[in-house]
């Protein structure tokens, strides 16, 4: 049985969508709370409790630098839920075994309270299309791939096995989200990824197509006790990963312990979206398990996933990394502005966000050393063509980037960091020291196609542009020379660039929209100027960086986005001249810039000053002004 359509309120979708479309449930299973009927999930027992062993390549540290397990998916790292460390109620960064582990995540979060609104939300968005033309490694050419390896929703979840280790009640709000509460609940955290086509495979590469958008479930956990008076460093943040599928079968293992390359590689169910598609995005939590389902307006199809033990989900043991079947569900009633995930960087949250500063440009590569994985099944990959080191392109003409390292020592070659007026020379050449540098450029792969191998047969993959991922040796690209912080590369009106992602809603499950917005962004974490302390330093843009992309708002343009159903109301469409939420830089359709960088506000040194907020304000986007 497919996800059903019931209705919007008219207030809403006629400012949207052509009437009937709406809020989506599965399976027939009202998208309504069940708070009432709820009881809180058990507390974690003391000793090691029965369940799957984790695998010897596994996700049970989605940071990869697990000291027992390596990962199936090493650039994981990049779409993992960014930590803080909370000690004496005050947040620093988090180290994972020695190595740094933030990244950068401009978002909005939507503030209601309203009961519902923190556990049932519809969204509607187009997806970019990319120039005709191939990317350029000057950046005068770019693919939305280079600029967010991941755009996604968010939202805080129940886990009684994570942060900071206590019993849990869905969907309610007796969950405080508080760091500086031993008693708060225990908090995971989910991201709805959608990942962009034509940058390599998913195992070592970003994307899942060479022509096509996919969605992942993932759920991100914190093994680590109140204060972090305790984590188990060969799990510290599990991560659960389920692509959407139209059956709802999930491709592979979702758990931590036993993920494979069949949960990275899909299959033939695995919901693939067209560039310029528009899609009606929900999340609920029925009694079966949190629910993602993706509707594809432009082609008819829907893919979905339950986070449930049934599809083999599972929360982690602090004690030995073991797996328990576990069904998750979300963790508040409303959408209150304190009521987050305590451990996560970001305040979220309902968030809409854009994962970047994953991608840089290159003339040739340097350092090759390549990419291989055999897991506990005995599927396998293997793609030689993998470098370590850019050269060119956004590193400078005739200008050789960061690295090699040594796996085996860790030292590495020419590495860099943010400076106040470009790169500076990092302080160490130790990779596992927890500096915020950059220390190589990989996993980096040449433009065209190149030979892989998928489970002993030969296949080929292929890039679009010569260009590195900057996630080998650390998480993002710490000296902020990459793509996404040039001045001409984002979404901008060119047609030498994307058309911009856009977006309307969230609707709440009464289908009005959220009242209430904040615009965020945890990048202070990543920079090497920044006292997350004092919030000294913690700027947007940051200091030597060319550019900073920011959220607007606009009137949607071009002719309107029709599906094979035309405008009938089991079609949809955005409307033309409808008020859409931008991402990147000013388009030509932009009535609303909040001050361009401007609207992330200012360090909240109160919490962790590595995260940069805006105060609350009434959601924009239904203001008299755009509608």
């Amino acid at each position: 049985m497919h996800p059903q359509l019931p209705g919007l309120r008219r207030r809403a979708w006629r400012l949207v969508l052509v009437p009937g479309m709406a809020l989506l449930a599965v399976c027939g299973l009202a998208v309504t709370s069940q708070a009432a009927a709820r009881k809180p999930v058990p507390a974690p027992r003391q000793a090691a409790a029965a369940g799957a062993t984790p695998d010897h390549a596994s996700e049970v540290d989605c940071n990869g630098w697990s000291r027992a397990y390596s990962p199936v998916k090493p650039g994981m790292r990049a779409l993992c839920t960014d930590p803080i460390q909370v000690r004496n109620g005050h947040a620093s960064r988090f180290v994972d075994n020695g190595w740094y582990v933030g990244h950068d995540e401009p978002s909005v979060k939507f503030i209601s309270d309203a009961p519902g609104s923190g556990n049932t939300m519809t969204y509607v968005m187009k997806l970019p299309v990319d120039p005709r033309q191939r990317p350029t490694s000057s950046g005068s050419v770019t693919d939305y791939g280079e600029l967010s390896v991941a755009p996604w929703f968010g939202l805080p979840i129940c886990d009684p096995h994570s942060y900071p280790q206590n019993p849990c009640t869905p969907d309610s709000d007796t969950n405080q989200g508080q760091i500086s509460n031993p008693a708060d609940a225990g908090s995971a955290f989910l991201e709805l990824q959608f990942y962009p086509p034509g940058f390599g495979d998913f195992v070592d590469g970003e994307s899942c197509s060479a022509t096509q958008w996919c969605a992942a479930l993932t759920i991100d956990s914190l093994e680590c006790t109140f204060g972090f008076a305790t984590c188990n460093l060969n799990c510290e943040e599990p991560v659960n990963f389920a692509y959407l599928q139209t059956d709802g079968v999930p491709a592979g293992p979702p758990s931590p312990q036993l993920t494979d390359v069949d949960s990275y590689l899909g299959n033939s169910k695995t919901l693939k979206l067209n560039p310029g598609d528009v899609l009606a995005v929900s999340i609920s939590d029925p009694p079966a398990g949190l629910t993602t389902v993706v509707r594809d307006l432009s082609t008819g199809q829907t893919g979905y996933m339950v986070a449930s033990a049934a599809n083999g989900f599972m929360d982690t043991n602090i004690s030995d990394c073991s797996g328990n079947p576990f069904t998750f569900h979300a963790e508040y009633s409303t959408a209150r502005q304190q009521n987050q995930v305590p451990w996560a960087a970001l305040e979220g949250g309902v968030l809409m966000e854009q994962e970047t500063g994953h991608f840089e440009t290159c003339d040739f590569l340097a350092s090759k050393d390549g990419y291989s994985l055999t897991d506990a099944n005995g599927q396998s990959y293997v793609d030689p063509d993998v470098y370590q080191t850019c050269a060119g392109g956004t590193e400078g003409h005739g200008t050789v980037g960061e690295g090699p390292c040594n796996p085996s020592t860790g030292v590495c070659s020419n590495p860099e960091t943010q400076g106040s007026a470009g790169p500076q020379a990092c302080p160490t050449d130790n990779a596992a020291s927890g500096a915020l540098c950059e220390f190589a450029d990989g996993y980096c792969f040449y433009a065209g196609p190149r030979p892989v191998v998928i489970n002993g047969h030969p296949a080929r993959e292929t890039e679009r542009v010569t260009g590195c991922n900057a996630d080998q040796f650390q998480n993002g690209d710490l000296d902020f020379q990459g793509t996404p912080y040039q001045p001409d590369t984002w979404p901008n009106g060119s047609p030498d660039h994307p058309t911009s992602i856009s977006y309307i809603g969230p609707f709440q499950r009464n289908g009005r929209p959220y009242p209430a917005v904040q615009f965020e962004t945890d990048v202070g974490g990543s920079e090497f100027l920044c006292n997350t302390t004092t919030g000294a330093g913690c700027t947007a843009p940051p200091l030597g960086s060319k550019f900073y992309p920011f959220w607007t708002l606009g009137r949607l343009s071009g002719p309107a986005a029709r599906g094979p159903y035309g405008s009938s109301p089991a079609g949809g469409q955005m409307r033309p001249g409808a008020c859409v939420w931008y991402f990147g830089n000013v388009l030509p359709a932009t009535t609303q810039d909040f001050g361009k960088d401007a609207e992330y506000g200012t360090p909240d040194v109160a919490r962790y000053g590595g995260t940069i907020i805006s105060a609350p304000m009434p959601n924009p986007e239904f203001s008299r002004s755009c509608t």
